[in-house]
């Protein structure tokens, strides 16, 4: 790999003016200890940095990059769009043909209101389940993250597992109290929490399928028995599908896995990479919102134009016979090739994979919720992530983080991964 001088300058050059040099912690590479690329460009399934070096990508933007960069597709869309305006502060007929495409694809979404974030549709949802139950409490489970509103902040996954920090400076005791935290895959925790706080609990919130502490998948029944034990005590349940929704099917990841889910929250696909979030949910749930109810919440980008469009574009070609078939092709042999890589070199580790979110946790044979994902060996991990760097391969810069992988991403460039995979591995991984 060649030199990254003008990623190092660029990285001086905004730690002057942005904190941390970044303006999301998840892109910082504390956790590798050294300096982030900044990229140049991207196209398919690559990104070029600011020194001309070429990566395979599986960061994808941390998720919306579902059909790899650029497709001309959506490109020539928000074009299209961009020659209207860019945002009118008022009503668009697109922003209501997404919202069918969603209720459409997702039962349970009967009525949809469009946000700017994941975050903004996390903080909207759980102030519906307040509103519709009377109740100030929420269960959260260890490891997964909802966004950075104050009462998600507790036990969250992602950026802060990757630099140590469990809770966040700045969020008032009063509010963190206000959400218990459960072990992911065990409903015994679930229970205990209702248990220790009988009629207070107004939601529980949950990954589908938990991508923030690295990739992991529901136990069999979890899921299905969540929706019913938080059902049995008058809860709602929300199923947080920001990374999930329309990544691992043309709809909800939820109801592969038999959730009933009162409030869903959207993200990322859904935007085609634009700005975007949404809630969903039932009508009687959602008819809370203003002005139709008593519960405010407004925004001056939700149903922006251009991340609609591009959002449209992007589902119009996910619908496509095949689409899903073709990504989960290419992801089980890319998932196959890095459990074949550990298996050859001999080193501990384990592959956990969901469709196209796959998560490689070295040090650990299993990781089935937080406690065991914080096993993993970190540093080791640093080690792979820098050689897979040197041999062209851009992977998030966390053990926790996932692997995405796009309909860019060919046999050529799964093949090479697995063979860099092999390369960094071979020699041990010893900082």
């Amino acid at each position: 790999m060649n030199t990254r001088e003008k990623s190092d300058r660029l990285h001086k050059r905004a730690a002057k003016v942005i904190p941390g040099g970044v303006n999301s912690p998840v892109r910082a590479w504390k956790a590798v200890n050294a300096a982030p690329v900044f990229i140049a460009d991207a196209a398919g399934a690559y990104v070029i940095d600011q020194d001309g070096n070429r990566y395979v990508d599986y960061v994808g933007a941390y998720g919306p990059a579902i059909l790899g960069h650029a497709n001309p597709k959506v490109v020539a869309a928000v074009h299209e769009q961009a020659r209207h305006g860019f945002g009118y502060g008022a009503s668009i007929e697109i922003e209501i043909e997404l919202a069918e495409t969603i209720a459409r694809a997702v039962p349970a979404a009967e009525k949809v209101r469009l946000v700017s974030s994941g975050t903004e549709a996390g903080m909207t949802a759980l102030r519906i389940a307040r509103a519709a139950t009377g109740r100030a409490k929420v269960i959260k489970f260890d490891g997964c993250y909802h966004g950075h509103s104050d009462s998600m902040l507790v036990r969250a996954g992602s950026g802060g597992m990757t630099l140590g920090q469990p809770d966040s400076a700045g969020v008032p005791e009063p509010i963190a109290s206000l959400t218990m935290v459960a072990r992911y895959n065990t409903l015994d925790d679930v229970e205990r929490c209702f248990r220790t706080a009988p009629n207070e609990i107004a939601a529980v919130i949950v990954e589908s399928v938990p991508a923030n502490m690295g990739v992991v998948e529901p136990a069999p029944g979890f899921l299905k028995g969540l929706s019913d034990l938080v059902h049995r005590h008058g809860a709602l349940l929300i199923c947080d599908e920001v990374i999930t929704g329309f990544r691992l099917r043309f709809g909800a990841a939820c109801e592969t896995y038999k959730a009933e889910p009162d409030l869903l929250m959207f993200g990322k696909v859904i935007g085609g990479g634009m700005p975007i979030g949404a809630i969903a949910g039932r009508a009687d749930l959602m008819d809370l919102l203003a002005p139709e109810g008593p519960v405010y919440q407004a925004g001056t980008l939700s149903g922006n134009p251009l991340s609609v469009r591009a959002g449209l574009e992007t589902l119009r070609i996910l619908a496509a016979p095949g689409a899903y078939e073709t990504l989960e092709a290419a992801s089980a042999r890319l998932g196959d090739g890095l459990r074949d890589a550990l298996r050859k070199t001999g080193i501990r580790g384990c592959v956990n994979r969901v469709g196209s979110l796959l998560t490689m946790f070295i040090g650990e044979d299993a990781v089935v919720d937080a406690d065991s994902a914080r096993r993993a060996d970190a540093k080791k991990f640093a080690t792979f992530f820098h050689r897979m760097i040197e041999s062209g391969i851009y992977l998030a810069p966390s053990q926790f983080e996932a692997m995405f992988v796009s309909l860019a991403h060919g046999g050529e460039e799964i093949e090479r991964t697995i063979t860099a995979a092999d390369q960094a591995l071979a020699s041990g991984l010893e900082p």
